[in-house]
């Protein structure tokens, strides 16, 4: 007869090693934005009747994944400021010169990751520190993934992400503007901001060597 102890008995190991199971597939592990396959873009309104998109061409960065505990995961973000294209070269001259990114003086942008949150299916709020014209301060992106991971061309583990936000440019001291003459500005203060992301897996490092036990010398009797 199954009694409540022997069942207790038997069970609750059984449960134990299946936790155990399942922690061990969700790991940690190591990422780097694949410049070649990432996108980091903006867009502003112009003349308050049009929408203008820019983009940046240079972008590098790295992605620690906890899959088991996403919320402890974290990012890291670098643009190059001179590498910003909106397909016309004089504005593109004018937003690297000191009325907008300076980027003789400030040459890169940056993002870290402060604080993930969880927000629904397959969706993040990441809150961190962005950097520009040597200006800090915090903004949250909406950030949809990571993706499953799949193995590329070169057998290279690969996962992709978005992250969506907006800020205002004046707050990191971008404050160039022009007046119209029936009311409103050149080119609005938010700016719309997207990240689609391509992550590569970083190899493992070679694992260390456990040392041979040390000989022992036996002790002649005396």
């Amino acid at each position: 007869m199954l009694t409540k102890t022997t069942f207790r008995r038997s069970v609750l190991p059984l449960a134990s090693l299946l936790t155990l199971a399942i922690a061990g597939t969700a790991r940690a592990s190591d990422w780097e934005i694949d410049p070649a396959h990432t996108t980091a873009t903006f867009s502003v309104r112009h003349l308050m009747v049009s929408t203008v998109k820019g983009a940046f061409e240079k972008v590098g960065g790295s992605v620690h994944l906890d899959d088991g505990t996403p919320t402890r995961s974290g990012i890291e973000i670098s643009i190059d400021a001179a590498s910003v294209n909106t397909r016309n070269a004089q504005r593109d001259g004018h937003l690297k010169s000191p009325d907008f990114f300076d980027a003789a003086k400030f040459p890169k942008l940056t993002f870290k990751s402060t604080k993930i949150e969880n927000a629904g299916k397959n969706g993040f709020k990441v809150a961190g520190d962005l950097t520009m014209r040597g200006v800090t301060r915090p903004v949250t992106l909406d950030v949809e993934g990571p993706t499953p991971a799949v193995k590329d061309m070169m057998g290279r583990m690969v996962r992709g992400v978005v992250a969506r936000g907006k800020l205002n440019r004046k707050d990191w001291g971008l404050v160039w503007n022009k007046a119209l003459e029936g009311g409103g500005v050149l080119v609005s203060d938010e700016v719309q901001l997207e990240v689609n992301a391509e992550m590569i897996e970083k190899a493992a490092g070679p694992k260390a060597e456990n040392p041979a036990p040390a000989k022992v010398k036996a002790t002649p009797a005396i």
